[in-house]
Order: structure tokens, then C-alpha cells, then sequence
């Protein structure tokens, strides 16, 4: 797993222990259990997010990260960080291994990566939200975040399934 300071530290601080199917909502859920399929133009994209009318993009990794990218439920979690944080990680994390895993199966194969990012809010309250995404490197795309490591405004990590074979 690729991922910056803050993403470690957010890891480190985590209990994923148990991690399983009970912590994805509901809605996510059912997308990863819809599984994947493949676009005219070669995109990998979860079936229950691709659009009925396909769009227009500038290439695959567009396509990509724009059908598969959501940001995670949580309305319901609680607003004190110290009890929001680790149940959105582990949110977040339960949804990707479940996601990488059926893309691996489906696939046949591991290239398939997922991006989580951990951010607050531009609110009053700055509530800690997250996204995730997933995409397929390709040798001649720039990648989804350049400089992963680098980046000190979020949590970022990108994932593979042999990544989840720690948690899940």
C-alpha cells in the first residue's frame, strides 16, 4: 500500500480487527456485491455506479475514477472525532477489500487499485469525510494522485487486494 503520513497515522490509530461485510453501509454494499464490467472504451467500473447513458471522458483513468468514485455515507456517524474517525477508516477500508476482491475475481487479476482519501469538511463544523475511488493504472496515464506520498492536505492512500489480505 502506497499512502501519506497522515493516511499511516490514521492506520496506526485504527482497530481493524474484525474488519468484514458489517462495517459497509447498506448502498455500498450492494455495489460491491453487483460487481464489476468493462466499458466500450476498456474501463473497469463497478456495474451498479456505471451510468445508464454512457459519458464522455478524456481517457480511461477519467472514466474510471468519475463512474467508481463516491463519497462514503456518514450522515450517521458521530460528529467527535475521536468516535467519527475510526469508524469512517474502517468504512472506508471494509467497502475497498470487498470491492478489490470481486474486481480480482471477476479480472483474474490485482490491477485494479482503490483510492481513499480522509479530509475535513469546508464547513462550520469541519467534519472528517472520505472518498473512494478505483482505477486501473495504465503505462500511459498519468497516475490518479501524482505524488501520493506527498500530498498534506488529506489522508490518502492507494490499495491493492493483496493490500486487504492484511485487514480482510
Amino acid at each position: 500500500m502506497r499512502s501519506n503520513a497522515r493516511m499511516r497515522e490514521l492506520l496506526r490509530a485504527t482497530d481493524l480487527s474484525g474488519l468484514g461485510r458489517q462495517d459497509i453501509p447498506p448502498w455500498f454494499r450492494d455495489v460491491a456485491a453487483h460487481g464489476w464490467s468493462v466499458t466500450a472504451a476498456g474501463g473497469r467500473v463497478l456495474t451498479a455506479l456505471r451510468p445508464e447513458t454512457p459519458g464522455r471522458y478524456v481517457d480511461r483513468l477519467a472514466e474510471e475514477t468519475t463512474v467508481n468514485g463516491r463519497g462514503m455515507t456518514d450522515y450517521d456517524l458521530p460528529a467527535a472525532p475521536h468516535e467519527r474517525t475510526p469508524l469512517l477508516v474502517r468504512r472506508c477500508l471494509a467497502y475497498v477489500c470487498a470491492c478489490l476482491r470481486t474486481a480480482r475475481g471477476e479480472f483474474g487479476d490485482s490491477r485494479v487499485r482503490a483510492y481513499v482519501s480522509l479530509s475535513c469538511a469546508d464547513t462550520d463544523e469541519r467534519l472528517l469525510t472520505s472518498n473512494v475511488t478505483f482505477c486501473t493504472p495504465l503505462a500511459d496515464v498519468r497516475p490518479y494522485i501524482p505524488g501520493l506520498e506527498q500530498v498534506r492536505d488529506a489522508a490518502v492512500a492507494e490499495i491493492s487486494a493483496e493490500d486487504c489480505r492484511a485487514w480482510w
